[in-house]
């Protein structure tokens, strides 16, 4: 597989806040990357940095080979990178069809439609009409996947679409995600939740802090390595044990 995506030593944050340090990934073509972290780590500012929402302090941001930094968020939508991003930011005046078709404002040539939609999310079929603002969580982030899917991207960025949702929901959620991704999308997921990401991904990126703390095939790293390099756990330790030796 061929990287699409490649982000090098990127440091990034609001104002005067880094968020991030000299981070570094890459996202093969085809592939589903799971980023992990807990609250604060940087996942979400990754996921703004490769949209362009938030600023490139320093390091490149590459999309099959080509140069984002100096493109506009809003034209790299039409370069092939959609988000889904947390809280579903639906539009609570429309209803779920016209949500879809806003996200299929300036598509790209895919396969995504209203209908391609529905194939996916089942459940969105007796809603179209509805208005998105009466929907439930579960219901809601359906659309929100859809509406990303509509503008038949080549990366699909989800931001934590398990958050506030029961398991059986957010399992039927993911379910959907090798479909999506054998129709062309590479996947880019952040999660808190370890197990649903270890279930989904075929690579893992932990950050802690604004940096990489473990990186490797799901299928290749142990569940203590994560729980450590994901809690920071390696880097208490190490620090005791300079004191004891102190």
């Amino acid at each position: 597989m061929s990287p699409l995506l490649e982000v090098s030593e990127l440091s990034s944050g609001y104002g005067d806040f880094q968020a991030l340090y000299d981070l570094s990934i890459t996202v093969n073509e085809g592939e589903t990357l799971a980023v992990i972290g807990a609250n604060g780590a940087g996942k979400t500012t990754l996921l703004r940095a490769i949209t362009g929402l938030v600023p490139t302090w320093s390091g490149t941001v590459r999309f099959d080979g080509q140069n984002l930094l100096p493109v506009p968020a809003h034209k790299r939508v039409a370069e092939g990178i959609t988000m889904v991003p947390e809280g579903r930011l639906l539009f609570p005046s429309l209803n779920v069809r016209e949500n879809l078709l806003v996200g299929g404002h300036g598509r790209r040539p895919g396969p995504w439609t209203v209908e391609r939609v529905v194939e996916v999310f089942p459940l969105l079929a007796p809603l179209l009409g509805r208005a998105s603002s009466v929907l439930s969580g579960g219901e809601q982030q359906a659309v929100a996947i859809g509406r990303a899917l509509m503008a038949n991207p080549r990366l699909i960025l989800l931001d934590e679409v398990s958050l506030g949702l029961a398991p059986v929901v957010v399992r039927q959620l993911y379910a959907a995600l090798p479909e999506i991704t054998a129709h062309g999308a590479t996947a880019l997921v952040v999660e808190q939740d370890i197990g649903q990401a270890m279930a989904v991904a075929d690579q893992v990126v932990c950050l802690l802090e604004g940096r990489v703390s473990l990186e490797g095939p799901s299928a290749g790293l142990e569940r203590a390595d994560i729980t450590a390099a994901y809690f920071g756990m390696g880097h208490r330790l190490e620090a005791g044990e300079e004191g004891d030796r102190g």
